[in-house]
C-alpha cells in the first residue's frame, strides 16, 4: 500500500455492501453503507494516544465516520482511531 496515514488515523477497506436480500436485487442507490471493514494501514499514533489498531484488524465504525478516498480504482475510508467502535475477533 502506498498510503501511510499520519498520527492517529487508519485506512480502512470497507466490506462490500450486500447485493441481495431474500432474492431481491438491491440497486446501488438503495444499498446501506457498510459499517465494517478491514484495516489496511495505520499511523504511528500521537504522544497522547497510542495506536491500538493493527493492520488486518476487522473493525466496526460509525455510519458517518471517516472520509471516503479512491486510490488506484479502489474505495477506502480514512478515519481517526477514535471513530472506530470495535474490533471483531
Amino acid at each position: 500500500m502506498n498510503i501511510k496515514p499520519l498520527a492517529d488515523r487508519v485506512l480502512i477497506c470497507p466490506a462490500p455492501a450486500e447485493e441481495t436480500v431474500g432474492g431481491i436485487i438491491i440497486p446501488d442507490t438503495a444499498k446501506e453503507k457498510p459499517l465494517r471493514g478491514k484495516v489496511i494501514a495505520v499511523g504511528n499514533g500521537t504522544k497522547d494516544e497510542e495506536m491500538i489498531l493493527k493492520i488486518d484488524d476487522e473493525v466496526l465504525y460509525g455510519k458517518y465516520a471517516g472520509t471516503e478516498l479512491e486510490f488506484e480504482g479502489e474505495k477506502f475510508l480514512m478515519m481517526r482511531q477514535s471513530d472506530v467502535l470495535a474490533v471483531i475477533k
